[in-house]
């Protein structure tokens, strides 16, 4: 049974930096690409940054390039989202996904993680 699981998130004041990750079990990480999603309390769920399965195509939304970069190591069956300059606006909960291929869109991933809170104040 394939289970992802975040974590990394917390409380951090603007401008500082966070890294969340996303553990993948009972496969190889290699068999996935993996998108990272957000939900601010009260909206809609995003999605912020995608990783192909061979870690060399990565995705972002504008809001976020240039802050936040993606990664990914298959021996550690661990996909990384390194956050930096963050922004209250960067407040939700952090959700990671795999599929075999990288889409935006949540529905069209095949396993879920349960999500870590990212909290920048204003």
């Amino acid at each position: 049974q394939v289970q992802l699981a975040e974590s990394g998130g917390g409380l951090v004041q603007p401008g500082g930096s966070l890294k969340l990750s996303c553990s993948v079990s009972g496969r190889t990480l290699d068999s996935f690409a993996v998108g990272w999603f957000r939900q601010p309390l009260g909206k809609e769920r995003e999605f912020v940054s995608g990783i192909n399965r061979e870690g060399n195509r990565l995705y972002y939304i504008d809001s976020v390039k240039g802050r936040f970069t993606v990664s990914r190591d298959n021996a550690k069956g661990t996909v990384y989202l390194q956050m930096n300059s963050l922004k209250p606006e960067d407040t939700g909960v952090y959700y990671c996904a795999a599929g075999g291929n990288y889409y935006r869109d949540w529905d069209l991933y095949d396993y879920w993680g349960q999500g870590t809170q990212v909290t920048v104040p204003s």
